[in-house]
């Protein structure tokens, strides 16, 4: 009998679920080099090992394959800088949290907080300066919404980012005007979209806003680096960067801080040339190892459904005839993707809304028709509130769906917040159809979008299969699109995988593949959906090295 060579590692009494057909369940896997060179039964692992292979003994634990985060904004993170107002859920408790930080940070020149919850403001209504003066006085304040696509400056901020009533079209997003005076209220729409690009981080810079400098962006990169690695994610799909941002990536590669690997698409904002796209061609080509690739384009066709910035079909509940803007008319937004798919690039379009989401489908349609059908696998990120009858275009188109279970909850988007109410009870059943896509045979990639939303991957699954509450117990919203837990793991593994082409490297345990693995804490395929969460991460292991350990329960 032939004796293979001894391997790096060999991991033993486990229970593998590989997400493989071909060999849906295991219990020993060994590694060699950094990829799986074997995987069956117990019985035959110990003739994999020599006398310096390392023994990873599962002890009957769930092994799944590392987890790919689909959509999370890992250099946008989180900041610990900033006043934390996820949870505070009147304008009352958001003052509280910012009066208590300015007493902690007598000198601070800024104010910055993040995570402000729009159904925090009374009546509906968005918020404005007024809201904040009383707080925060003469000291400048930017306030970033939950999603990031808005920004809630006070008076002071107002006038250091020199925004007036002639100037409401700024580098970073649009100023809302009162419709009497004229006035900005304070409110900015579209900061995703500007704020977030390469002119607008700079001028957010050069206007002296400290969450803008470069260290800050690197301090909130590598803490969410370490998260990723905490929760078992072993690919990071970063969909939203210019080419100023990829140094950020090379510096913490350089200083070990890159232990997930990374994706990075890049920005293509409205303005975007030719000559722009070859800087991102080039880009991809000089960035396409295993540990950083860069090369996908992130476009934008509408916003949110929370400040009524998504494109609907039919008008907002309450709203008379505003349903929503599309950032591009439909035959631009056409042609400009039909130019994208010519060259290869490979497009994430965010769209959440009904309309939003019908003119990307029929814009890679018209791709398809004038370039012919190629694998290019656009995605449509979000796809928070789809028409039943666009749901087959999905497959028949090739188009991923990248989307993001946790934000269907009923305690984020349910009966009485904002994004339901919007949208109306007659259009209910359009949300998050991940059961629906799912039949009609198109690719889930699932994600976290953090920090719009949690980044445990646990919390996704959780919710795509009981579309409860985090806390538990409560009745389901739209129970209808559920999916099973082995469907949300596929999602988080091999669906995205798939969607980013990394299905040969990545995914599944599969011989021959990266050894990208996670020991859990529980069984997520056997216990009660309700002790998902909670669930951790006990091993992470990344081509063969193992980056984590931590106890479990």
């Amino acid at each position: 009998m032939h004796t293979p060579a001894p391997a790096d590692l060999v991991l033993t009494r486990a229970r593998i679920h590989t997400v493989d057909p071909a060999l849906p369940e295991a219990e020993a896997m060994a590694v060699r080099d950094g990829r799986i060179v074997w995987i069956g039964g117990d019985a035959e692992a110990a003739a994999w090992a020599g006398p310096d292979t390392r023994i990873l003994d599962a002890g009957g634990r769930l092994v799944l394959p590392g987890f790919i985060d689909a959509h999370n904004h890992v250099r946008l993170g989180s900041d610990d800088a900033c006043v934390q107002l996820a949870g505070a859920r009147s304008l009352d408790a958001i003052h509280e949290r910012i009066t208590a930080w300015r007493a902690a940070h007598p000198d601070a020149e800024w104010i910055e907080a993040e995570a402000f919850d729009y159904s925090a403001i009374p009546g509906g209504r968005m918020p404005t300066a007024a809201d904040l003066d009383p707080v925060t006085g003469d000291t400048p304040a930017l306030v970033l919404s939950y999603d990031v696509h808005t920004a809630w400056l006070n008076t002071a901020a107002l006038r250091r980012l020199g925004v007036g009533r002639d100037r409401t079209s700024l580098p970073f997003g649009e100023a809302a005007t009162d419709p009497v005076t004229g006035e900005p209220t304070g409110f900015v729409t579209d900061f995703a979209v500007k704020g977030l690009s390469r002119d607008g981080h700079r001028a957010l810079r050069e206007l002296g806003v400290p969450w803008a400098a470069p260290d800050r962006q690197y301090g909130r990169l590598v803490k969410s680096l370490d998260d990723a690695i905490g929760y078992g994610i072993t690919t990071v799909v970063e969909p939203q960067n210019s080419l100023d941002d990829l140094a950020l990536f090379e510096r913490a590669r350089a200083e070990g801080r890159l232990r997930s690997r990374i994706v990075a698409a890049l920005f293509h904002p409205r303005g975007t040339t030719e000559a722009d796209l070859d800087a991102f061609a080039a880009a991809a080509r000089s960035h396409a190892d295993d540990r950083l690739r860069v090369g996908p384009l992130k476009l934008y066709i509408d916003d949110v459904v929370e400040p009524r910035t998504a494109a609907l079909l039919e008008p907002y509940a309450g709203c008379g005839r505003h349903r929503g803007d599309t950032f591009y008319p439909a035959e631009e937004f056409a042609e400009l993707l039909t130019r994208l798919d010519a060259r290869g690039f490979q497009c994430f379009v965010h769209a959440t809304g009904d309309r939003g989401i019908r003119t990307v489908l029929d814009a890679v349609a018209r791709a398809r028709e004038v370039n012919g059908p190629r694998d290019a696998r656009h995605q449509v990120v979000h796809v928070e509130c789809l028409d039943p009858a666009d749901t087959p275009r999905f497959a028949a188109l090739g188009v991923v769906a990248c989307m993001q279970p946790r934000h269907a909850a009923p305690d984020i988007a349910g009966p009485g917040q904002d994004w339901a109410e919007n949208i109306g009870p007659d259009r209910w059943h359009k949300a998050w159809p991940l059961r629906s896509l799912h039949a009609a045979g198109a690719v889930l990639a699932l994600s976290s979008d953090w920090n719009v939303a949690e980044m445990d991957p646990m919390v996704g699954i959780y919710t795509a299969v009981t579309r409860r509450p985090l806390t538990g117990g409560g009745e389901p919203w739209t129970p209808e699109e559920t999916i099973d837990v082995a469907t949300a793991v596929e999602g988080y593994t091999m669906g995205s995988a798939y969607a980013n082409f990394l299905e040969d490297e990545r995914g599944s345990l599969t011989v021959g593949k990266l050894a990208d693995f996670v020991v859990l804490s529980r069984d997520i395929l056997r216990v009660d959906p309700e002790e998902i969460p909670g669930t951790v991460a006990e091993t992470v292991v990344v081509g063969g090295e193992t980056v984590r350990t931590r106890p479990g329960d």
